[in-house]
């Protein structure tokens, strides 16, 4: 039982899978049994979950930007069968807001890529907020109502960033690995007054690749996805606790969490840990 473990071992486990590797080489790594890493990181990806939206309140985010990245579980949706998607295999869209200024990520939320997701993120969202916003996400369409819904008409300025891309001339029915060539983007004003220097989402674009990079189940082309949709949440939680109060952003020389005011230290891999014993 992972709760037999000593907090060290616990950390070494942790540590290994915050940065990237998988159950099965992390089971090399530490020597500790596959089915104990999996229950270690139920319970403390719920931990991190609940600890996170406890201190993530009244924060003095000014300028936010949202972006979606896939992923999948089980199977790509075009593989799974409807009784495989009944159990949560598929695609699962990581809905992922961060600000601008702390780079702190304070709200996520894993569903479809629909409204009723949207909804969900950006109401979540919302309600952390202390004062008025800046918000910036891509051109996808379910935004739309979904911040004239959660923030109101008049409380939020908002953009929305439409990027355009070319084919690069590669030949017809090539099969892409690498994305396609960046052509230009139009800024789009939807509410309130945005600064047009602030449109932007290069920011969030960039926390994805820091998302493929610190969680083996993002990787492409590979069988490290996750298996079940709680553990794939719990995965993201424990690596969003991770990057929100452990990790020193190179840019900020401080954690995120830090720059928010959330935190006056750096956490370390047994303070996460630590949240096991917090109840």
């Amino acid at each position: 039982m992972s709760n037999n473990l000593h907090p060290k071992t616990q950390a070494q486990v942790i540590a290994a899978l915050v940065e990237g590797n998988s159950l099965r080489s992390t089971v090399r790594m530490t020597g500790v049994h596959r089915t104990t890493i999996q229950k270690l990181l139920e319970r403390l990806g719920y931990a991190c979950s609940a600890y996170q939206d406890e201190v993530f309140q009244n924060l003095p985010c000014k300028r936010l930007e949202c972006d979606e990245i896939w992923s999948f579980v089980g199977a790509k949706n075009k593989n799974a069968t409807e009784l495989q998607k009944m159990a949560g295999w598929g695609d699962a869209w990581t809905w992922v807001a961060l600000c601008a200024d702390t780079k702190l990520v304070p709200s996520w939320h894993v569903g479809n890529r629909d409204g009723y997701a949207a909804k969900a993120f950006i109401d979540d969202l919302a309600g952390r907020l202390a004062n008025r916003v800046q918000l910036t996400t891509d051109g996808h369409h379910a935004y739309l109502e979904a911040v004239s819904g959660g923030f109101g008409s008049g409380a939020v300025d908002f953009a929305q960033l439409v990027k355009i891309y070319g084919d690069g001339g590669e030949p017809k029915g090539q099969v892409r690995y690498s994305p396609m060539g960046f052509k230009t983007a139009r800024k789009t004003t939807i509410l309130g007054c945005p600064d047009e220097g602030y449109i932007s989402t290069s920011y969030v674009e960039r926390q994805n690749l820091t998302m493929r990079m610190g969680m083996r189940r993002f990787t492409r082309l590979t069988n490290g996805f996750s298996k079940k949709l709680e553990n794939h949440c719990h995965a993201i939680s424990l690596h969003y606790i991770y990057y929100n109060f452990c990790r020193v952003h190179q840019t900020l020389r401080t954690t995120p969490a830090m720059a928010a005011g959330v935190s006056d230290r750096v956490w370390s891999v047994l303070d996460v840990v630590g949240l096991l014993r917090r109840d």
